[in-house]
């Protein structure tokens, strides 16, 4: 009597088939975020609500390893774990199917979740899309599964049947690939589609840059970075895109009067311009996470006085769109001279949506983290001992003036130049106190003034040059600079965390005889 053989397959079958299925529901995930304004990408919003739930700590591990790409990297980790964790799904579907089917679901249900924290999701695409990625998924986790299982002894080479599965799990896959791709372009083009932006309305020009504000030394950094090429550090993967329509600011707590602003309400109050140099905490000694730009709005004092702050209001927080807050004494804007802003604009442009628009908070001599809120939809005052801020709970410091500062842009770290004379030129800040003076350190010699060019303001970075006698070998270089007060930057290296990176900046070099 003839025994049909029993049906086997094998795990790294079982395993394609899971991780397959998987990366078919997420791409049509994407390809429906594409398609269908509301609709959530599952991978962007998961990633969201793991950059909500970092311990401390760790998004300086992040910045550190991956710079300015870290969304791109945290995209594409949730990506692979995903993919992972839905192929160890495919090894158990084939003893315990239910429960597999059960993990898909698990998968879908988070993807609901995080989508549905996001304010600019729409829950109704969000709930279809998640419907419709699961049911592909599970159907082709099955319908590989299905084909994945061969009859008979393990066969002679060639094994027609196992690559016939491997075919079929890979021309799956393939599509998968490209849906999901065309879904992500999909995504990008719909959030850059921002709508019409009015044109900004005629400010109170700042004072232009002075004579001697820049020196003409190949290497350095611009006096005013450009949009495209300024820093952008904050904890959305995906760039918001607000609508100037329908969007407002508030303002509440302790004040006398709660007032609300539409976009053209803002642009109707009194305009002027200033330059600020603005810097994230995460920047490392020597760092790129600083820039200098020319930013036009409201003053954040004539707002406050419409509004009457209350004299016991000793914090003010600003709120993001999506429910992001900094906060920061009111004590700061007390010094006249120091213009906090509401900016609507930047370098002579609306607000880029990757910086903020429709608004955001400039507040001078302060650390990003607690101040310059990007997408601001509130202001909210209070008191200090009420409410920590978003990065306050993370375990950063509560207060963040941006610490003196001072970096080497030319000669390039490891770079080789001439003998004779070098220029060692760069940048140097300490908003708002101002710089004082640049000194340069040859190997262990003594310290060196160099010149400085004439500042556009306290509130910005300067350049600096020192003009060295460079004899043939390999040297190392410091850089120092005192602020306007007469204080010394601090010579001790010490990370970013929790409330800014310390040391002097040094770079080696080799001088070619």
């Amino acid at each position: 009597m003839n025994v049909a053989p029993a049906p086997r397959s094998t795990r790294a079958a079982d395993a394609l088939s899971g991780a397959v299925a998987g990366g078919a529901g997420l791409a049509l995930a994407e390809l429906i975020a594409g398609l269908l304004p509301g609709a959530p990408s599952v991978v962007t919003e998961v990633g969201t609500l793991l950059i909500s739930l970092q311990p401390a700590g760790a998004k300086q591990l992040v910045v550190d390893l991956f710079g300015t790409a870290d969304k791109l990297a945290l995209t594409l980790t949730v990506t692979v774990v995903a993919l992972l964790i839905t192929a160890a799904l495919g090894v158990l579907a084939r003893s315990r199917r239910g429960l597999a089917q059960l993990g898909f679901l698990g998968f879908g249900l988070l993807g609901i979740y995080a989508s549905l924290r996001d304010p600019l999701v729409d829950p109704i695409p969000a709930l279809l899309s998640a419907g419709v990625s699961i049911v592909v998924a599970i159907w082709t986790l099955d319908w590989l599964l299905g084909r994945s299982v061969v009859r008979g002894p393990r066969p002679e080479m060639p094994d027609w049947e196992r690559r016939r599965f491997l075919g079929r799990a890979l021309t799956a896959g393939a599509v998968a690939v490209v849906g999901g791709t065309v879904g992500r372009i999909l995504v990008e083009r719909q959030q850059a589609a921002a709508a019409a932006v009015p044109p900004l309305p005629v400010a109170a020009p700042a004072a232009s840059p002075p004579p001697g504000a820049t020196f003409d030394v190949p290497g350095i950094t611009p006096l005013v970075i450009s949009n495209d090429r300024f820093y952008r550090i904050d904890t959305q993967l995906l760039t918001p895109h607000l609508q100037a329509d329908g969007w407002s600011l508030s303002v509440t707590g302790m004040v006398d009067r709660e007032l609300q602003f539409s976009y053209a309400d803002l642009l109707a109050l009194p305009q002027f311009e200033q330059y600020v140099t603005i810097a994230c905490v995460s920047n490392e000694v020597g760092g790129d996470l600083v820039g200098n730009a020319l930013w036009s709005g409201v003053k954040l004092r004539d707002v406050l006085d419409r509004a009457g702050m209350q004299a016991d209001a000793t914090q003010l927080v600003g709120r993001a769109f999506d429910g992001w807050t900094a906060g920061f004494p009111t004590s700061w804007l007390d010094p006249p001279d120091r213009e906090a802003m509401i900016a609507v604009g930047m370098n002579g442009e609306p607000l880029p949506p990757q910086h903020g628009f429709p608004a955001r908070l400039i507040v001078p001599g302060l650390f990003g983290y607690v101040s310059a809120t990007k997408w601001l939809t509130e202001i909210n005052l209070t008191t200090l001992e009420a409410f920590d801020a978003y990065w306050i709970r993370l375990g950063w410091a509560k207060e963040g003036p941006i610490l003196t500062q001072s970096r080497i842009d030319a000669p390039r770290n490891g770079g080789h130049v001439p003998a004779g004379t070098v220029a060692v030129a760069g940048v140097a800040w300490a908003p708002d106190r101002g710089i004082s003076r640049v000194e340069v350190q040859v190997d262990e010699g003594p310290w060196n003034a160099a010149e400085l060019s004439r500042a556009i303001s306290d509130a910005t970075w300067l350049q600096w040059l020192y003009r060295w006698q460079a004899p043939p070998g390999m040297h190392s270089l410091r850089v120092r600079a005192t602020d306007g007060t007469g204080e010394v930057q601090a010579a001790e290296r010490t990370p970013p965390p929790p409330d800014g990176a310390r040391g002097y900046h040094q770079i080696a070099v080799t001088v070619d005889g």
